[in-house]
């Protein structure tokens, strides 16, 4: 299959406009101008368990390592995606589109991400000791690929990585596991701004921004973890990044849907966790997307809704609102740093 893999990406991108704008993104970079090395077979295993990959994976991904390098159309995609993703590093924004591979490929498709973030480690690597990045803060942020990897197998039975453009924020050093939550160094979006700038703030489109992203397999979203989640980040980005100033922490979450307090209680974490926020948009004034907490509350963003489990209150909660003809929206909201 490796010695086919741009047939197929080519046969695939005929009907698939994302697809084919990122083959020609990497055909027109030229030649790639990062190397594009990948940990030889012995010491692959240690690189895979420092990025907490599922153990049940790593004897299978160390033997397509072979596959990976032994063609001409791999090698030249592995080296094309590393050199875009660790382009402009460390710049919040700038990160490539990743997409998801067709299915056609098998395991080689949907593993091969994996590779380019093997491929991508010496460099991010690099860019944390610059900035002094704290080893423990650097590890627990890159292993967040293993939680990923484990979130797929969940829905999908198989070796995969779900959404790899979400890695590129990790192996690029604009994300970081700071206690509970995770933030990436971002920029206010239109809507944002207009919303902080309402309230007094003097910050604009671009400005920059702390992102809060809210991780699986975490524990409890508890207000006591939260607060110390802020903590550290309010001390940590000043002190990597003094050159940057984030006045705002800003999520874009189906979390924030202000309907979750029709169904759980005012000390729900939750409902605390919303309540860290001003929304920055009226409700329902953007396509739902009910696939979004059905796949984080259930693994499986395709199952049916008349078979979701109502084991607890969260699942009853998205379970009988979308039996009930209901929908779920992504919620936009900020607080101040």
């Amino acid at each position: 299959m490796g010695g086919a893999v741009l047939d197929v990406l080519r046969a695939a991108a005929e009907s698939d406009e994302g697809l084919a704008a990122w083959l020609k993104e990497l055909a027109d970079a030229g030649e790639p101008s990062a190397a594009a090395v990948l940990p030889e077979a012995d010491e692959l295993t240690e690189a895979l368990l420092d990025l907490a990959v599922p153990h049940e994976d790593v004897n299978a991904l160390v033997a397509l390592r072979a596959h990976v390098l032994g063609h001409d159309d791999t090698r030249w995609l592995l080296g094309a995606c590393v050199d875009a993703l660790v382009r402009d590093l460390g710049e919040p924004g700038a990160q490539p589109r990743m997409p998801v591979l067709p299915e056609e490929l098998g395991e080689l498709g949907s593993c091969f991400y994996v590779y380019v973030f093997l491929a991508a480690l010496p460099y991010v690597r690099a860019y944390h000791r610059r900035h002094g990045i704290p080893e423990g803060v650097a590890r627990r942020t890159l292993a967040d690929l293993g939680r990923h990897m484990a979130v797929h197998r969940r829905g999908h039975g198989g070796r995969g990585v779900p959404v790899p453009s979400w890695h590129a924020l990790h192996f690029r050093g604009e994300l970081y596991q700071l206690g509970r939550l995770q933030f990436q160094r971002a920029r206010l979006g239109a809507r944002m701004a207009e919303s902080v700038t309402r309230a007094g703030l003097r910050l604009g489109p671009q400005d920059l921004c702390l992102s809060v992203h809210i991780p699986d397999f975490h524990g409890p979203l508890s207000p006591e973890a939260c607060d110390r989640s802020v903590a550290l980040a309010r001390e940590f980005f000043p002190r990597h990044f003094p050159e940057e100033r984030h006045a705002v922490a800003v999520c874009h979450s189906w979390l924030l849907d202000p309907q979750l307090k029709r169904y759980l209680p005012a000390d729900a974490n939750i409902v605390r966790f919303q309540d860290r926020f001003r929304l920055a948009t009226t409700y329902g004034d953007e396509e739902p997307d009910d696939t979004v907490p059905i796949g984080f509350v259930f693994g499986d963003r395709d199952l049916p809704v008349a078979r979701l489990p109502r084991r607890t209150r969260v699942e009853r909660a998205v379970g009988d609102h979308l039996r009930a003809g209901g929908h779920w929206y992504g919620g936009h909201g900020w607080f101040l740093l």
